[in-house]
């Protein structure tokens, strides 16, 4: 389609150095797709980014001859028009290892990110998970559908496994 999404942190307005992703007058590889340009970044009244405009090279389908045209990042992407929102949960160690297990009191360091609760646009084929039937999901790591809370057509994700990215945003650099 002519409508995609791609995940936020795919695309930096101001890019820091050796960022592989998505960027102004950048290209990139839709995983198993095209090349793809930014064109043009369209905000909103707010001047928050509503949407970003590309255009795509045709030849450089994935398995085409045209595919051997190298760029250094690819990221991955659904199709707007079929993909569906779905509740997922990213677990993380209920301990803050950082800090030690235990405290000065001997009382546990609880990790306050051990679970995050989030809302994801995903492929149409996920749609009909069954209950513990696992995928990757890329880059973020691997995820089961919750036997519990997941109904026909709404299926609740839940991480069991991370992903370590090894491209960390500057401090100042995230939170957009």
């Amino acid at each position: 389609s002519k409508e995609i999404w791609i995940e936020r942190e795919d695309f930096e307005e101001v890019p820091p150095k050796k960022f592989f992703r998505l960027k102004p007058d950048g290209e990139v590889r839709l995983k198993g797709a095209y090349i793809i340009k930014c064109e043009n970044v369209v905000k909103n009244e707010a001047g928050e980014i509503d949407r970003i405009e590309c255009s795509i090279d045709l030849s450089s389908r994935s398995g085409s001859e045209g595919a051997n045209r190298k760029v250094k990042g690819t990221i991955h992407w659904v199709n707007a028009g079929d993909a569906f929102p779905a509740k997922v949960r990213l677990y993380e160690n209920i301990v803050d290892e950082e800090k030690g297990v235990y405290d000065e009191e001997g009382n546990l360091n609880l990790n306050p990110n051990s679970l995050k609760l989030c809302e994801a646009y995903l492929e149409s084929s996920l749609k009909d998970a069954k209950a513990y039937d696992s995928f990757q999901f890329v880059r973020n790591g691997y995820f089961c559908a919750d036997p519990r809370d997941s109904k026909p057509g709404e299926p609740v994700f839940n991480r069991i496994v991370s992903l370590k990215s090894s491209f960390k945003l500057p401090a100042d650099n995230s939170g957009k």
